[in-house]
């Protein structure tokens, strides 16, 4: 399948690029989707939350008062987790919160990401560019050439490209990557994908 190449200026030009179907054209499996941004958000969980039980909590242990007599419920020492300042019930503890998913299962979800991205016509190729310098300005202009500056963008590139993404750093809705790096979230998170030209054949090779 083609679809038109613009300039960074937002015009047709009359370039086209022919799409793989093995990678913009299966069959989405949204499954498959679900787990990989699954995991991606679970990994980026620290899971160093704590808190201390009674065990934990630096008190005497001296028995509050005696056990019968008091006409008041029973109690034993400070850290009694009924007791403000003392241990808490079965408290959240560190872990990890990553879990595995098959490479084959992830090679899939970006691909179905991928399909459902052009199904919706969210993907737009752009021509091969550099800026001289950073500046955020050029950038911006660059999306507002396309009428996105208040969408949410993510930008693949075929290789590093310092100038462009610390260009892009400072717009919050912006976001660049390389296309080795392309993943599910990145993608699904995205409303609009502008490809570099040459990052095309990257995507295609590595999915």
């Amino acid at each position: 399948m083609k679809i038109a190449v613009h300039n960074i200026k937002g015009k047709e030009t009359k370039k086209k690029v022919d799409l793989s179907k093995d990678v913009f054209g299966i069959e989405p499996n949204d499954h498959a989707i679900y787990l990989d941004v699954k995991q991606h958000l679970a990994s980026q969980r620290s899971g160093t939350h704590s808190a201390k039980e009674r065990g934990q909590i630096t008190g005497s242990r001296r028995k509050l008062r005696k056990q019968k007599g008091s006409g008041a419920a029973r109690v034993g020492d400070i850290k009694n987790p009924l007791f403000r300042g003392g241990g808490r019930v079965f408290g959240p503890r560190p872990r990890n919160y990553g879990f595995k998913v098959n490479k084959k299962v992830k090679r899939l979800a970006r691909k179905s990401a991928l399909t459902h991205k052009l199904n919706e016509n969210n993907i737009i190729i752009v021509e091969d560019f550099n800026f001289d310098t950073p500046s955020t300005k050029l950038y911006s202009n660059a999306l507002a050439s396309f009428e996105l500056l208040d969408n949410k963008t993510l930008l693949v590139l075929d290789k590093p490209n310092n100038n462009v993404l610390l260009s892009s750093r400072n717009l919050r809705k912006a976001k660049v990557v390389l296309a080795s790096e392309l993943n599910t979230y990145d993608i699904m998170n995205a409303n609009k994908m502008l490809f570099i030209e040459s990052s095309i054949k990257v995507v295609e090779e590595t999915f």
